[in-house]
Order: C-alpha cells, then sequence, then structure tokens
C-alpha cells in the first residue's frame, strides 16, 4: 500500500520506482532483468485475469440479474460478490499498460478513480466473502433461528453497509494517489502524508485482507463440516470439497503475496539485511505472488457460482443463447426443485455454494 512495499506506490500495482529504480529506500542495485521481466509478466498476466475474470463474473451478474424475482440474501451477496470482482478486473487494463511502459499516461483523476476502484473491489470482494460464509454457517446450523432475518430489505442494507465499509478503507487511496513527475516519467503514486498511513495500509492489507476473513472462514466450516459428515445425503461429499475448496484457496492465493509484502515492510524498516540479493527476490516475489493473488477472482464464480446446481440450471440456458455452436451438458436428469429439497440444504435459501 506504500512505498515500502518494494516501492509500489500502492499495494497492487504501481511500480514505477520499482522499475526505475528511484525510491528512496532502494540500494542502487540493478534490476535490469527484472524490470525486463516484469514488463511482460506483469500485463501477461493482467490482461489474462481481466479477460477471465470479466467473462467469469460477468455471466454470474446476468444471470443473477435475469432471474432477480427469486433472489434471496446468499444470491444478493453472490451477485455483489461478482461485481466487487468486477470493479476490481476493470482496473487491471490501466495498470497492465502502466506497468508495460512505466508512464501514467491517463491523468490525474484516473489516477485517483482507478486507485480508489481497485482498492474498493478489492475488500468488498473479501467482505462478501467473509458474508457469505458467516450465512452459511447460520443457515446450516441455526436456520430456524435466522429464517426470518433473511429477508430482501436486511440482504440490501447488508450490501450497501459492506460496500460504504469498502470505500471507506479505501479513501485514502483516492486522496492521497496523485501523478506525480519523476525524472523523465510520470508516475501515478501513493504519497501518504506521513508513516501513520502506512501503518494503516499494512494493517487493513494483512489484518482485514487476509487475517480475519481466513480467521472467519476456517471457525465457520470447522462447525459446519462435522454436521454435514454426520448428514445422509448424496450431495455430502461435493459439499465437503466445495468448503474444504473455499478456505484452502483462498489462503493459497493470497497469503503468499501478503507475506511478500510484510517481508518487504520489514526489510524497508531495516530488520531485514539491505543487500541486493534480497531486494531482487523480494522484488520478484511481490510480482509473481501479486498476479497469482489476482486470480482468485476469476475463480470466485466457480466456487460460489458454477458449482452450485441451482445457478447452473439458470446458467446453462442463457450460455447457449449466447454462444449456439458450443456443446453444452443438458440439464434435464435433474430438477432445482429436487436439490432445493437436498438435505444437505434444510432451506430452500441455502447460499448458491451449496
Amino acid at each position: 500500500m506504500s512505498d515500502d512495499y518494494g516501492n509500489s506506490t500502492d499495494y497492487y500495482y504501481d511500480y514505477y520506482d520499482y522499475y526505475n529504480g528511484t525510491g528512496e529506500d532502494f540500494a542502487p542495485c540493478n534490476n535490469a532483468d527484472l524490470r525486463n521481466f516484469s514488463k511482460v509478466f506483469l500485463p501477461t498476466l493482467y490482461s489474462f485475469v481481466f479477460v477471465l475474470g470479466f467473462l467469469g463474473n460477468g455471466l454470474v451478474v446476468c444471470v443473477l440479474v435475469k432471474h432477480r424475482h427469486q433472489t434471496n440474501l446468499a444470491e444478493i451477496c453472490l451477485f455483489n460478490l461478482a461485481l466487487s470482482d468486477l470493479l476490481f478486473v476493470l482496473t487491471l487494463p490501466f495498470y497492465s499498460h502502466y506497468a508495460r511502459v512505466a508512464q501514467w499516461t491517463f491523468g490525474d483523476f484516473l489516477c485517483r478513480l482507478a486507485s480508489g476502484s481497485h482498492s474498493t473491489g478489492f475488500f468488498s470482494s473479501i467482505f462478501f466473502m467473509v458474508v457469505m460464509t458467516l450465512d452459511s454457517y447460520m443457515v446450516i446450523m441455526h436456520a430456524h433461528k435466522v429464517a426470518r432475518s433473511r429477508t430482501l430489505r436486511s440482504a440490501v442494507a447488508l450490501s450497501v453497509f459492506v460496500w460504504t465499509l469498502s470505500f471507506c478503507i479505501s479513501l485514502p487511496h483516492v486522496i492521497f494517489t496523485k501523478v506525480t513527475h519523476e525524472s523523465d516519467a510520470v508516475a501515478c503514486s501513493y504519497e501518504p502524508e506521513n508513516d501513520d498511513w502506512r501503518l494503516y495500509d499494512t494493517f487493513t492489507m494483512h489484518v482485514l485482507g487476509l487475517v480475519i476473513p481466513l480467521l472467519v472462514m476456517i471457525v465457520c466450516y470447522s462447525r459446519i463440516l462435522p454436521m454435514l459428515v454426520n448428514m445422509r445425503s448424496a450431495k455430502k461429499q461435493r459439499v465437503v470439497k466445495l468448503i474444504l475448496s473455499i478456505v484452502i484457496t483462498f489462503f493459497l492465493f493470497w497469503a503468499p503475496y501478503n507475506l511478500s509484502l510484510f517481508l518487504w515492510f520489514l526489510k524497508a524498516k531495516g530488520l531485514l539485511p539491505n543487500k541486493c540479493s534480497v531486494e531482487t527476490h523480494l522484488m520478484l516475489s511481490i510480482t509473481v505472488t501479486e498476479t497469482v493473488a489476482y486470480t482468485h477472482c476469476c475463480l470466485n464464480p466457480i466456487i460460489y457460482a458454477f458449482a452450485g446446481q441451482t445457478f447452473m440450471k439458470r446458467a446453462l440456458p442463457l450460455l447457449r443463447k449466447c454462444v449456439p455452436g458450443v456443446l453444452l451438458p443438458s440439464n434435464r436428469d435433474s430438477s432445482e426443485s429436487s436439490y432445493r429439497k437436498s438435505s444437505v440444504s434444510r432451506s430452500s435459501d441455502v447460499p448458491s455454494i451449496m
């Protein structure tokens, strides 16, 4: 989130100083090979994530909008999760170009807008995953207690709260991000007023962005899994695997990036050796783990939507209509009503991931 992270002026994307070696925290190391690698690697992976994330999350939005009259709380959260990931990936073309040419050519307004949108999309995506986890827990463990509270009004209010919270957390990136002129290049730089904002960035990225969501998932799903194992249902194994994949995928995709940023933070504070070899390895680690973490937004539609039979029954007709030449599996073998009556679900409002 700051220049402490590999001279990345925002913790996601701004590699101007990183490429040009002008950051004040850097020793004068020769990282030409790494910069050349990054100028190819980052735009390629950003473009890949953008295409897959846009298509997958766009399909989720289209399907849920088409069936909006059948919407429950879980699907409203899924809809907002897809919007969050869309907001996140829509900024990637800007940063793909920025990473390739090491010049910000889009002006100050888009610099601030892209920074705020990118951060808001990131945090809202994480928070909606937490909400869906808590909703799954309450529905399965306390179905009778929450039945009356899972209304459309409460879902809308919860969605507004999550978006507002995400925007407020990301507001410093709108305020402190600006176009700066460094040497012969133009950068889109996050430049907080003091070190307190850098510590704020560290807290939000690591604690709100990883530690708390991961703890919520582990606690909730560790309670859910034993109950599912004891149920007699043909869908039990599928649901158990799905739940495990949610936690494992989230950890595997985001933990390495958070660890790389934290190690860079320690280096910037003088707690790691200030050697060129350490700097180069940390830069490479941040570059690779960042793009791996971003691909998680491409997997959200698969994990939370496509694995659910109800969603697939709605998506397949739309896909057949949009892509008539592609052979898609038929959904005639099972009805949506039989799925909703599953003993695993215990309720017609069980989240779509089930």
